[in-house]
């Protein structure tokens, strides 16, 4: 069975609803993972979902900050929702699939927004970087975030880390900005190896290509000196990773009309 999954930081879904609809209409994902939504659950945009075909919506809102959410064509056996940080800040939601979407085996998705970690890279002048390292500390220590044998599990999300060299447009310029410090990329890729995981973009792009997601809004033209960072990611499990048949950055979303500073970023795997 084909399977299409794709991950967008959307910042704020009611906001960009309708390049978010432009983009279902096109990419017709089986399911969108969005970060940063914004809203609270009962003011998530869920009539427009339906109509676009995805009526199953897993979600973890608050108000005016953070939020994720999982719609899907496919229904869910179950959600799951877990804190960080001992912090109810709406950054993780996790849904399972199985018979329900006519899988033979059970699929697990988790997404996740990261804390960004403010402008100070110091965890004793910072307390937002201070909160970014523990809660990367606490994903590598989360033992649901371990696949293990023929676990089939997906994460995904705006992790607010570019862990490579090339994942960044210069990293000596980069090294002391928070989103590629060393300690940052050091906890991130720890968090990726204890939970053996595969990262997409990484297995299928050489390390020597640059590749970005996201793209400031201080730039008056992001696309001039094209000074990006990757931060969303999508990693799977051993039992999947050789079943990804496809990966797409869709970087031209972010020159939609009032963009997103991140575009969908898209797997599809056979499973």
């Amino acid at each position: 069975m084909r399977f299409s999954l794709t991950t967008w930081n959307i910042n704020s879904v009611r906001l960009r609803i309708d390049i978010v609809a432009k983009f279902l209409k096109s990419a017709r994902p089986d399911v969108l993972c969005l970060q940063e939504t914004k809203c609270i659950d009962d003011a998530f945009p869920l009539k427009r979902f339906k109509r676009l075909g995805y009526e199953h919506v897993a979600l973890n809102g608050q108000k005016g900050y953070h939020g994720v959410a999982i719609v899907s064509k496919l229904p869910f056996e179950a959600t799951d929702i877990r804190t960080f940080c001992d912090k109810i800040d709406s950054r993780h939601i996790s849904v399972s699939f199985g018979e329900k979407a006519q899988l033979a085996k059970p699929l697990v998705l988790h997404n996740f927004y990261v804390p960004a970690g403010g402008d100070i890279p110091d965890p004793a002048l910072n307390p937002k970087f201070d909160h970014k390292l523990k809660f990367l500390d606490e994903m590598k220590a989360c033992e649901p975030l371990h696949p293990r044998g023929d676990d089939r599990h997906i994460l995904v999300g705006d992790l607010n880390v570019a862990p490579h060299e090339n994942d960044v447009w210069s990293h000596k310029q980069l090294l002391k900005v928070v989103s590629h410090t060393p300690i940052e990329c050091e906890k991130l890729l720890a968090a990726q190896a204890h939970g053996e995981w595969f990262d997409v973009a990484r297995e299928r792009i050489p390390l020597s290509e640059k590749v970005y997601t996201w793209w400031s809004y201080r730039a008056a033209d992001w696309t001039v000196g094209d000074r990006g960072r990757r931060l969303d990611h999508i990693w799977v499990s051993r039992a999947l990773k050789d079943g990804v048949s496809d990966f797409r950055i869709s970087r031209d979303a972010r020159g939609w009309q009032r963009p997103s500073d991140h575009v969908p970023v898209t797997v599809t795997l056979e499973v």
